[in-house]
């Protein structure tokens, strides 16, 4: 591992490694590096801010984050989100995983999705968050220095063309639930009654992010 991710770096724990193991073995690996490289760029964003947080509970939240999005683990009726949550929360209750860090792990994965609400939370449930904005959307990019993120992308490289790649895996894993991307109550209301209304779309956000490919 290089130094510069040494201080973040994964837990060498039973539990890491079968996390690993299932994830890699599951997920699709542009899944797998992406949510790796969220583990990463959150734990350094814990680091930075100087967050006291449990490292195999953020790796936990950050490699099952997506796990929602694959055909094992996507139901018919709830959010992507939830899925991954639960397969979450399954595996972590087979490992004699506490309720309360099973509740945290989550609650983390339930809301990586839901920007304005993670900040405010326990460092595990901010910090997936952190790390997903940040791969997918180049949040905070400048607040990382040019050695962790080619460190990060060294070790878990982004394809060629990530962003259009997630948007399709994006599609392609709820494309069969449209009824689950309700839920945005407030773009709704400005939509309805401001005429010249136009909601943040998530896609352009990735497609002009700091990233590139």
């Amino acid at each position: 591992m290089s130094p510069t991710l040494a201080d973040v770096a994964i837990p060498d724990s039973k539990l890491a490694r079968e996390i690993t193991e299932l994830v890699r073995d599951t997920e699709s690996p542009l899944l797998f590096h992406h949510s790796s490289r969220v583990y990463y760029f959150g734990a350094l964003t814990g680091q930075r801010r100087g967050l006291k947080f449990d490292r195999e509970l953020l790796y936990a939240g950050a490699m099952f984050h997506d796990m929602g999005l694959t055909h094992a683990h996507s139901s018919e009726h709830e959010r992507f989100e939830v899925d991954g949550a639960n397969a979450a929360r399954d595996f972590l209750r087979s490992h004699g995983i506490s309720q309360q860090d099973i509740d945290l792990v989550w609650t983390a994965i339930a809301l990586h999705t839901t920007p304005g609400i993670p900040q405010h939370m326990h460092p595990v449930v901010a910090l997936v968050t952190a790390g997903v904005e940040m791969d997918v959307l180049g949040m905070a990019y400048d607040q990382f220095s040019d050695a962790q993120r080619e460190a990060v992308v060294h070790a878990h490289p982004r394809t060629e063309h990530f962003k259009e790649d997630i948007i399709q895996t994006f599609y392609d894993g709820i494309k069969h639930k449209p009824a689950t991307t309700f839920g945005n109550v407030k773009a709704d209301v400005l939509a309805d009654k401001e005429p010249h209304f136009h909601a943040g779309n998530f896609c352009s956000v990735i497609r002009h992010s700091a990233w590139r490919g």
